[in-house]
């Protein structure tokens, strides 16, 4: 009796380990922000893909207080002192720039922050109309470049939003 327990308990064990799991692995990666234009900007950002999302934040310190543009630009490439190699926004679907939630938009237009009086500022943010490697050349983040700009986005000029300067700038990749 005792063996058929012990039997029992071991093909439990067995058939359970076999099921497929449900647990979701996130795809995560995390940038170093550089300064840019002479700027003392500087910080990091992570990007964290789980269940069809991909979630963005970002630490920043060095800021003049105030609000300040943050946006996914074309190229992954800050080599540049002003951060201009990084290109334009990124718009993989050929929007107006825009204000996200709000009409037409770049899906790299991530918008406006503020930076407190000390100069720093944590940004967060949510979509899924990104994600990390997965190939969508409309959706995918991965050799883009994340730019953080000296004033506030208006949302209307095209296709820059007149966000003055290129104040920090990183490569988003692995």
């Amino acid at each position: 009796m005792k063996s058929t327990f012990i039997y029992l308990g071991l093909l439990f064990v067995a058939v359970n380990s076999c099921k497929p799991s449900t647990k979701t692995i996130a795809n995560e990666l995390k940038i170093i922000l550089e300064p840019k234009s002479g700027s003392k900007v500087s910080g990091y950002a992570t990007f964290i893909e789980k269940n069809g999302k991909v979630k963005f934040q970002a630490n920043i310190s060095g800021l003049t207080p105030g609000t300040h543009a943050i946006h996914i630009h074309e190229k992954a490439d800050c080599s540049s002192a002003d951060a201009a190699s990084a290109g334009g926004h990124w718009n993989p679907t050929f929007k107006s720039h825009g204000k996200w939630g709000s009409g037409e938009c770049h899906k790299g237009d991530i918008g406006n922050f503020e930076a407190d009086k000390n100069g720093f500022a944590i940004i967060s943010f949510e979509t899924d109309e990104w994600c990390i490697s997965c190939g969508d050349q409309t959706k995918d983040i991965l050799g883009k470049g994340l730019i953080v700009h000296q004033n506030a986005d208006d949302f209307v000029t095209q296709p820059t939003g007149n966000a003055g300067g290129r104040v920090a700038c990183s490569a988003i990749i692995r």
